[in-house]
């Protein structure tokens, strides 16, 4: 329950970055739906299919976290992540030093991107399921930032409950952006953005408590 209960506020409180980096997605996706309930409810298996793809991709993080934890270094791993995540002041920075080591990332995203728009062609349910899964696959600082928090739960279940619980986190703010439209300024989603670094920060914080050791509840229990 407490790895769900983090993941669930570690995706609605960033999910304001969501909302400037995945929101013209969100807002293009296709579909002649004029009813309001089909409208929705293509909307919320767009969103379905993210959870699905973080929720795979948390079990992946939480087997290599109980390799780690197995090893006894899940404390020092916490710490660790905790560190870099404060030494980033900000994702759009780290952004551009991952682009001039390399073009993976982008060569990455291109292709998603590619099959993505693909899809764009088709209204059915079953393209945007698809839409919502390649969506989880866009290289991301956000997930990122979650993926490493997962890893520092020293298990599977706990590593994918936690994004799972992220994944739902975001809807709200991601369906609000499909269900308010244009009525969302651009400019406004991308002063949304702002927040990350102050949030990162808190993150990391947290991680490094965790692995003190503390005795403190949710925060810093003894392992």
């Amino acid at each position: 329950m407490e790895w769900i209960l983090a993941g669930l506020a570690f995706g609605f409180l960033g999910s304001f970055h969501c909302i400037g980096m995945c929101g013209p997605i969100a807002l293009a996706l296709p579909g002649p739906f004029t009813e309001h309930i089909s409208f929705l409810v293509s909307r919320l298996i767009y969103n379905m299919g993210r959870v699905v793809t973080y929720t795979a991709l948390g079990a992946v993080a939480g087997f290599f976290s109980r390799i780690i934890s197995i090893g006894g270094y899940q404390q020092s791993l916490s710490i660790a992540v905790g560190l870099i995540l404060l030494l980033i002041p900000a994702w759009r920075k780290l952004r551009l030093l991952l682009n001039r080591a390399g073009s993976l990332p982008g060569r990455l995203a291109a292709n998603i991107t590619g099959r993505i728009r693909t899809l764009f062609g088709s209204g059915s349910f079953g393209s945007l399921f698809l839409i919502g899964l390649l969506n989880g696959l866009l290289p991301c600082g956000f997930v990122y930032m979650a993926l490493a928090t997962a890893a520092t739960s020293g298990g599977v279940e706990p590593s994918l409950l936690f994004m799972a619980a992220f994944g739902m986190g975001t809807i709200p703010a991601m369906l609000g952006v499909s269900l308010a439209g244009n009525l969302v300024p651009v400019t406004f989603r991308q002063k949304l953005q702002n927040f990350s670094p102050y949030f990162i920060a808190l993150v990391g914080i947290i991680l490094i408590l965790r692995g003190l050791n503390l005795g403190i509840p949710f925060i810093s229990p003894v392992f």
